[in-house]
């Protein structure tokens, strides 16, 4: 019997992966439920309680996440700081703004803003539609 040979083209192997997830939340059970949410539909969900170890991972690594979900209101930086960051980095960055604290008001005037804005207490199919929209699958 034949050893199956490992696919010789890369592109096709990388589109069979799993899009990356960013959640960015100090609150743990925010991030256990966008992983519960989004992980049986087919992304891969990295969790950071630290808006700041999101963004070291995302400078890191040369693949760029297909969406980061970020909180508003964290201790180091806020969602918005987060996203300027980002958006310096990588500025067609999918970035999805969650808050409780605060609305779309926050970023009217800004010159960075995130692609979409889900108030919290969200609504997980909310959340999945959203997610969605910004990466497919």
């Amino acid at each position: 019997m034949a050893m199956s040979q490992p696919p010789s083209n890369p592109v096709k192997t990388a589109s069979l992966e799993k899009p990356v997830i960013y959640a960015v939340d100090d609150e743990v059970m925010i991030l256990e439920l966008i992983a519960v949410v989004l992980e049986p539909l087919g992304y891969r969900v990295l969790t950071f309680p630290d808006p700041a170890q999101a963004f070291k991972s995302f400078v890191s690594h040369p693949q760029r996440p297909a969406l980061i979900i970020t909180d508003y209101a964290m201790h180091s930086l806020t969602g918005m700081e987060l996203i300027e960051k980002c958006r310096a980095v990588e500025p067609e960055q999918k970035i999805l703004l969650a808050s409780g604290t605060v609305g779309e008001e926050i970023y009217a005037h800004s010159p960075v803003k995130p692609d979409r804005f889900l108030a919290k207490p969200f609504k997980t199919q909310d959340l999945a539609a959203l997610v969605r929209e910004l990466v497919g699958r």
